[in-house]
């Protein structure tokens, strides 16, 4: 018997950005340069201060399955950085938000948005819904759009602040409303702690019935850690608990340690990072504006930067790839983002000052040549 993938396997569209990496790592083994600011993965190494407590779990042999919530400790690790961050107080409920949704349900979401949103909805048989958010109003959220867009099917909202890739970060008021239009909130909160300009709230400090995802990966430096959590309203704990126990038992307890270290004994490595990640910003906004790129509000949040390249083609796909085989610096095209952010780019700082610095270089002379018309 011969086995074929399923049809919602077959129809889920690539993650872009992963096939603009791989290419790029395809002409560096021929021998090219490549500057990449395509993938949003920090360039730091994993503070040492986690590394440390990591290795002393391995020796202590925390090599075994912890309890398929995680580690107490850690939970509680969590729920008292929460406290201290946002003024909240949570009782640790971990895992995925699959068990939220049934066939034909909708999630409204942003457009732009992280690229996989609609692919997980798509896959677990829902229904994405989208709400645009506009440059002109510093890709913030209407909510008169979104009100109207909210319908019968509606099972969840999903918000992203700080957001990918737009960078903006949501003030409290237009929180505060989300939190109170009705449907569950899943709030993916994966970039705080990221922010250069005003503050990161949490929905929790809006509303305790919502569904937060975080992790360690991006503030911390730890995205081949794969360690990640959902903070969840009281009566989903059992039920997704049950989906944990399935598909993954428990996250490695040894990973878990560092977990509890990173979030206890790394504020010093963190604070460096961000101050870093701000000075390329600010670079990397002032060497994109010179080059001609429109960037119509400054990202405050993450480290992303999303630009308006029309000016040099309505197909942001083949763009990108174009200034990747021919000036070897590798963008995300908007597309990977939605329809919203076609014609945009987005550039990720996650890289050196020097190699950031060559990269709008590079840029330059491809955009010269490109309005000269010898591309």
């Amino acid at each position: 018997m011969s086995w074929e993938p399923s049809e919602r396997a077959v129809n889920i569209p690539p993650f872009i950005v992963m096939d603009v990496l791989e290419r790029a790592q395809h002409l560096e083994r021929e021998g090219r340069s490549i500057i990449h600011m395509e993938v949003g993965e920090p360039d730091f190494d994993t503070p040492e201060c986690i590394r440390s407590a990591a290795e002393r779990a391995i020796r202590d042999g925390e090599t075994h399955y912890t309890h398929s919530l995680g580690l107490l400790e850690l939970r509680e690790t969590i729920c008292e950085h929460y406290h201290n961050r946002h003024g909240v107080s949570v009782d640790p409920g971990r895992i995925i938000f699959a068990s939220l949704l049934e066939a034909g349900d909708e999630v409204l979401m942003t457009d732009p948005h992280y690229a996989c949103y609609p692919n997980f909805v798509s896959f677990l048989g829902g229904r994405p819904v989208f709400t645009r958010v506009l440059s002109q109003d510093g890709y913030q959220i209407d909510l008169r759009d979104m009100v109207q867009r909210l319908g019968p099917k509606t099972k969840a909202l999903l918000i992203n602040s700080p957001a990918n890739p737009t960078g903006a970060v949501m003030p409290a008021q237009t929180m505060e409303k989300v939190a109170a239009l009705g449907p569950p909130v899943i709030s993916d909160e994966i970039y705080h702690g990221l922010v250069y300009s005003g503050v990161d709230h949490s929905i929790l400090e809006f509303n305790q019935d919502a569904f937060v995802l975080n992790g360690f990966s991006k503030l911390f430096a730890m995205t081949g850690w794969r360690l990640g959590y959902v903070i969840v309203p009281e009566r989903f704990v059992r039920a997704m608990q049950k989906v944990q126990q399935n598909f993954f038992i428990s996250a490695g307890a040894f990973v878990q340690r560092a977990g509890i270290a990173a979030l206890t004994e790394a504020r010093e490595d963190v604070e460096k990072m961000v101050r870093i990640y701000d000075d390329r910003r600010r670079m990397l906004l002032k060497g994109l504006k010179e080059v001609g790129f429109r960037i119509p509000v400054d990202p405050e949040g993450a480290f992303y930067v999303l630009v308006d390249a029309r000016h040099l083609g309505e197909d942001s796909y083949r763009l990108a790839f174009d200034i990747l085989e021919k000036a070897g610096v590798a963008v995300t095209p908007g597309i990977d983002f939605g329809s919203a952010a076609e014609g945009h780019l987005r550039f990720s700082y996650t890289n050196s000052r020097e190699n950031l610095e060559e990269g709008v270089r590079r840029l330059k002379h491809y955009v010269q040549e490109a309005v000269n018309g010898q591309l």
